[in-house]
């Protein structure tokens, strides 16, 4: 009997998440038909996802409509339309989070962008996300930024199930893990029952390699060029290794003991952004148990089209890809700079995201106030 490429990642222990969602996705069914069809079991957000979703056509005109009537300020009615969206998603993944005892059926919403360098302001806003969206299988989502990591720990000691995401060095990765299993530490502490906490670590992988790629292709060498489109692959497998590692510690096997489920690795920004890549090189050369692959719809397509899963690609290329990384700083480019620059660059785009949502909406709103 021949499988789908997706049931073949299903198979090998990787969830497939969609890194997408609107109203129109929700009403239209054709999330629910990427459940039934794509093997899809969790949908990961951000803030240019709900910018695109927003913006796009006029499925938020009654709601802006309604928020303006009520006089709503303009970050209330961003806060209403997303955590409405993400609590109607939840409900449509109630099936998978109880098939799957709340491991997959997650829908992660995240923290407002600009607090990424305030640790209060992050636990605070993280804490309003859940007990509006009200649901089990929400994921809040903070950036893994200094500031962020001890709202990680303060996050999960509340009992609140958490998705870090913008994790691009290995050293950080290690900080979240640590982040991570203090936090279960204190909530076993504080009373809460650790086997429904549950949290994913979003581990950047292409944008890795389109910053490395620019400094190969300036070296102009032979030698950098044959490095091309290596490192993103390389430092995803290096961080399950690092992931292998810290969750096979004395610390964590009392965690374990006393119900808590390992913080999984995710795969974030899997799109392929130089089309001379394979289109599916995030996800076939980054499958390895327990791991979760969040993909943007196209990378899904492209994957369920033509995806070649050949089961585990990632235990065993730990040494390979420590060469690559050495190799690219035997070439000057160095990593640390590399990752403090794509984190940079990433909380920019999410803020500048964030802005533009909500000078749209504050259009939306003035509209609509004029049209009543």
């Amino acid at each position: 009997m021949t499988t789908t490429p997706t049931q073949q990642l299903s198979d090998a222990g990787v969830s497939i998440w969609l890194d997408d969602l609107s109203r129109e996705r929700l009403s239209s069914g054709s999330l629910q038909k990427l459940i039934e069809e794509k093997n899809v079991v969790g949908v990961t957000t951000n803030p240019s996802i709900f910018h695109a979703a927003i913006t796009a056509g006029s499925d938020y005109d009654a709601v802006i409509a309604e928020e303006a009537a009520k006089g709503a300020s303009v970050e209330e009615t961003v806060f209403e339309i997303t955590t409405t969206d993400v609590a109607d998603a939840c409900d449509l993944f109630a099936p998978v989070a109880a098939a799957s005892k709340g491991v997959d059926g997650r829908v992660s919403i995240e923290v407002d962008p600009r607090l990424a360098w305030d640790t209060e302001g992050t636990i605070a806003e993280a804490k309003h996300l859940y007990k509006k969206v009200n649901k089990d299988n929400v994921h809040i989502k903070i950036p893994a930024t200094l500031e962020g990591l001890a709202a990680i720990t303060a996050t999960l000691a509340e009992g609140i199930s958490v998705n870090v995401t913008l994790i691009f060095s290995l050293e950080r990765y290690r900080a979240v893990i640590n982040a991570f299993q203090s936090g279960l530490e204190l909530a076993k502490e504080n009373g809460h029952d650790l086997s429904k906490i549950h949290s994913v670590a979003s581990f950047f992988v292409s944008r890795v390699d389109s910053e490395i790629d620019k400094r190969l292709n300036a070296l102009g060498t032979d030698e950098a060029k044959a490095l091309k489109g290596k490192a993103g692959v390389a430092n995803a497998r290096l961080a399950y290794q690092v992931y292998e590692e810290l969750f096979s510690t004395e610390r964590w096997a009392v965690l374990a003991e006393a119900g808590a489920l390992p913080q999984r690795p995710l795969w974030a920004s899997t799109g392929v952004k130089d089309p001379d890549y394979p289109d599916t090189l995030y996800v076939t050369e980054l499958v390895a148990a327990g791991v979760v692959n969040t993909m943007p719809e196209k990378t899904l397509d492209a994957t369920f089209d033509h995806g070649v899963v050949t089961g585990d690609t990632v235990s065993g290329t730990y040494e390979e890809a420590n060469s690559v990384l050495n190799a690219l700083e035997g070439l000057g480019i160095s990593y640390n700079d590399v990752v403090a620059i794509l984190e940079s660059e990433g909380l920019d785009k999410f803020v500048a995201s964030w802005k533009e949502l909500l000078a749209d909406v504050e259009g939306a709103l003035a509209t609509a106030r004029k049209a009543s």
